[in-house]
């Protein structure tokens, strides 16, 4: 009889589904913690409700999971792991998500080389597999799929600066413990729009 993997669970902060708690499948997972969530999620608050977001490398879907809560339109999951999306699938049932979301698995650079054509992200939430070092992959294969006036969360070890493999114009960061974190857009075609951050990661 094969061993049932281990798993973890996360609470939802904060909207419709506040207080609710979620399981994920707890092998090579690293939810985003609580306090980065919550100030991710201030800052985006003007701007996620309506919002069409990607949750790309999704682990335990916390980010995607907390952006459907507070009010986007629809989310796409996306993770390679395949006992990562059944849980995040049962999830979204769990919560009656219904036609606003979607999981997909499948390798996160395969989907987006995938993705031309389809509708635009506003909000994209990048967080891959610190040791894997897949910035530099995925952000030049995710500019193509966001709407013109987008952000995206960037997440990265505290120790660490990776290369990321494209011009970004920051408009927030900040550092929690080993993680350090940020809002950016794609520097070609946008504008500096500096909403009281750093203009670059600390």
């Amino acid at each position: 009889m094969a061993q049932r993997r281990p798993r973890g669970e996360l609470r939802i902060i904060g909207g419709t589904w506040r207080s609710r708690r979620i399981r994920f499948a707890d092998t090579e997972v690293r939810p985003t913690p609580d306090r980065v969530r919550q100030t991710t999620f201030d800052w985006l608050a003007p701007r996620i409700r309506g919002a069409r977001v990607l949750d790309l490398c999704a682990g335990s879907g916390a980010m995607g999971l907390e952006a459907l809560s507070r009010g986007a339109t629809e989310a796409v999951f996306v993770d390679a792991g395949r006992a990562q999306i059944t849980a995040i699938q049962a999830a979204l049932e769990l919560l009656q998500a219904g036609a606003r979301a979607v999981a997909v698995q499948q390798d996160a650079l395969q989907w987006l080389q995938g993705a031309s054509g389809r509708k635009p992200f506003d909000i994209a939430f990048v967080d891959p597999p610190y040791a894997a070092g897949l910035w530099a992959r995925l952000l030049p294969s995710l500019a193509d799929c966001m709407a013109t006036d987008h952000r995206l969360y960037i997440e990265w070890p505290r120790a660490e600066e990776p290369e990321f493999g494209v011009s970004l114009q920051w408009h927030r960061t900040s550092k929690a413990a080993a993680v350090s974190y940020g809002l950016a857009s794609f520097a070609d075609g946008t504008q500096p729009d500096v909403e009281g951050g750093t203009a670059c990661p600390e």
